[in-house]
């Protein structure tokens, strides 16, 4: 098995300009401050572990360990759902990427008792913000999984020429 130090793709960011500006208003879209970044670190954690990325993962590891999260519930967002370290809200928003990125094999991946749950931790703003944070994230997946960054390398650094 040969290893590479560098991405697949070469800088997705050079090759489409507009990929800075797109990203640039999905974060100033999720970071209006309806829903804590923690949660949203966490959502977009298990969005990376979902797809088996290793670039999305140590990404957004990373950036909750520079937040200050714990390294308890960093860990246990692999197996949220039986993990004690996670408020109601935030499970409700893991329990969203999940319906969001896996197949539901009965019916609607969010069925309305989800929905209803969420909405009852979420008002509308919040629960649109939740909405974008997984939609940022899931903008991202396919550049990660196709243009195969290297995890914790810069960008400027990794990208093929």
């Amino acid at each position: 098995m040969t290893t590479t130090q560098q991405s697949r793709l070469p800088n997705p960011a050079v090759l489409i300009p507009e990929l800075a500006q797109i990203g640039g208003v999905l974060f100033q879209a999720v970071g209006n401050g309806s829903i804590p970044q923690t949660t949203i670190g966490l959502v977009q954690l298990r969005a990376g572990q979902i797809v088996g990325n290793t670039y999305l993962t140590a990404l957004h590891t990373g950036n909750l360990r520079r937040a200050g999260e714990a390294e308890d519930r960093i860990t246990a967002v692999a197996s949220w759902p039986d993990a004690p370290h996670f408020t109601p809200a935030e499970r409700v928003a893991l329990a969203l990427v999940e319906a969001v990125l896996t197949p539901s094999s009965h019916g609607e991946r969010v069925p309305d008792e989800l929905y209803a749950e969420a909405s009852a931790h979420y008002d509308d703003k919040a629960l649109a913000t939740l909405t974008t944070a997984i939609g940022q994230v899931c903008f991202f997946i396919p550049l990660a999984l196709i243009g195969k960054p290297l995890p914790g390398v810069a960008p400027a650094a990794q990208w093929r020429d």
